[in-house]
Parts: structure tokens; sequence; C-alpha cells
């Protein structure tokens, strides 16, 4: 079988994974806070050039080139995928419980049946309880979890409730206007956004995460805001259509290697005969 009709198949498969990663960020264009998936496909022209002073042959010899043949030919593949933590647009929105971070690689901590996870979505509300959580149900966490444990709450009468820039909650004294100091969002920063895992539900897993303190002072918490997914929907769609022309182009040699050539190489071969 030729080689080519293998880079093309394998040219192709690295494609689909393009349009599944294209596809999951389509899908999550209004998710709030969500960050998308990009994948990098190798480019070993580039690569050669880059490290070519580098290579265990040299340039100009038979080795060298036997090299650069095999490297050559071998098929395109996705040679890493990474997330991007870029800020989204920030929208305001009608409900004071909808933060929103305006600083890259912060989170918020919830606490979930499989742990405690981190999340960029800060549209929240109270459960029967009092206990803020989000819109999944899970508890929003206080600065202070993993030394003292609890939940954040408010009361009934707790008619207005106010944050700073920094994430410490403020309610109204019962039947009053003046404010009280309440609990303190765990804003968490990650050393290694890298390490971080998706999770589905726009969580990410952690394993520093029992290490991780809530940051002081931040001051980047916006209170009846919510971000916006940071998806450039007009870019995903060319994205699409430009990956979707590639595996058509790739359909098309794997015809061309395994029906026209092996026709003609038949034909010729017949006449000869």
């Amino acid at each position: 079988m030729q080689t080519g009709y293998y880079s093309s198949a394998a040219g192709m498969v690295t494609q689909f994974n393009r349009i599944e990663t294209i596809s999951n960020n389509l899908a999550n264009v209004n998710t709030i806070g969500f960050k998308q998936d990009n994948v990098i496909v190798g480019d070993f022209m580039r690569l050669y050039k880059e490290a070519r002073d580098t290579l265990p042959n040299d340039n100009n010899s038979k080795e060298g080139a036997a090299f650069i043949n095999r490297t050559m030919s071998r098929a395109p593949q996705v040679v890493d995928a990474y997330t991007d933590y870029s800020v989204g647009a920030m929208q305001k929105s009608s409900n004071n419980l909808d933060f929103a971070l305006s600083e890259e690689g912060l989170f918020f901590a919830v606490k979930t049946p499989q742990g405690v996870r981190l999340t960029r979505d800060g549209s929240f509300t109270t459960n029967e309880e009092g206990v803020l959580i989000t819109k999944e149900g899970y508890e929003v966490l206080p600065d202070d979890y993993f030394k003292s444990g609890g939940n954040i709450s408010f009361a009934t009468q707790d008619s207005v409730v106010e944050v700073d820039k920094n994430g410490q909650l403020f309610t109204n004294v019962p039947n009053g206007v003046s404010l009280v100091q309440n609990k303190k969002l765990f804003i968490a920063n990650p050393q290694n956004l890298k390490m971080l895992q998706k999770e589905g539900a726009n969580l990410y897993k952690s394993d520093e995460i029992a290490s991780l303190e809530s940051v002081e002072n931040s001051g980047a918490v916006l209170q009846g805001f919510v971000e916006k997914s940071n998806v450039n929907a007009v870019n995903m769609m060319t994205s699409l259509i430009e990956t979707n022309r590639l595996v058509g182009m790739y359909q098309k040699a794997m015809d061309t290697q395994m029906n026209d050539m092996n026709r003609d190489a038949i034909e010729k071969l017949a006449k000869r005969a």
C-alpha cells in the first residue's frame, strides 16, 4: 500500500480531532465562564527548520538526507492541546448574586460530591437554607474553608447583599440598612494552569487544590456581572470550514492513491503483458 495513503488517512484523523474540539467550543459559546480549547498540529517542515542544527546527522550527508525524508513523510498529528484562559467579555445582569472575575487565572472554589473544584462561572443563587450555591447545587466555599470548613449562608432577613472587589461579602443588619461583614469568597489562583483538568459542568480539577490559599486582595470581583465565554464564534466557524475542506482534500488524496493510481498501474501492466 502506498505511503501517501497512510499519511492522508492520518491527516484526516487529525482534522477529525480538530473538528471535535471546535464543535465543543461552539457548543459552549453561550456558557458562562467557559474557556475555549485548542489543538496544535505538528508541522514537520517548521520543526525541521527550527531544530536542524541539533539533528543527529549532518545536513549534507546521506544519513541526514534519509533522516529528513523519514521525518517529512510522517503524517500530521495533534502534538499538543491547551486551554485558552483569557478573560471573556463582562455582561451585566440583574442578579446581585452574580459575580465575575476580571483577572485571568482566578477561580471560585466550590464543593462537589467528588471534592473541591474550581470554576469561572459565578452565576450563583441560594438554596432553601440560604446557602450560596451554583446553578448545579454545589456550595460556594468561603476563603477559610480548608481551615474552618463551613459555607456561605444568608439569613432570610438579609435583603441586601453586597461584595467588594476582593470578594468580601456584606449583608444588612436585620430591619436596617447598615451593612455587616459576612463570609469572604474563596478566590483561588493556581500556579500552573496547564495542570488543571476540565471535568465538565464548567468545573476544573486541580491536584494542588488542598494547598491553595484564597487570594487576599484580588481586586477582580465584579458584582452583578457574569463572564461570557471567550469563544469567538466567527473564528471558530472559519476554522470549522477550513478543517472540513482539509478533510475533503485528504479524502480525495486517499481516493487518488487507492483507485486512480492503482488502476493506472494495472492498466499499464496489462498492456505490457
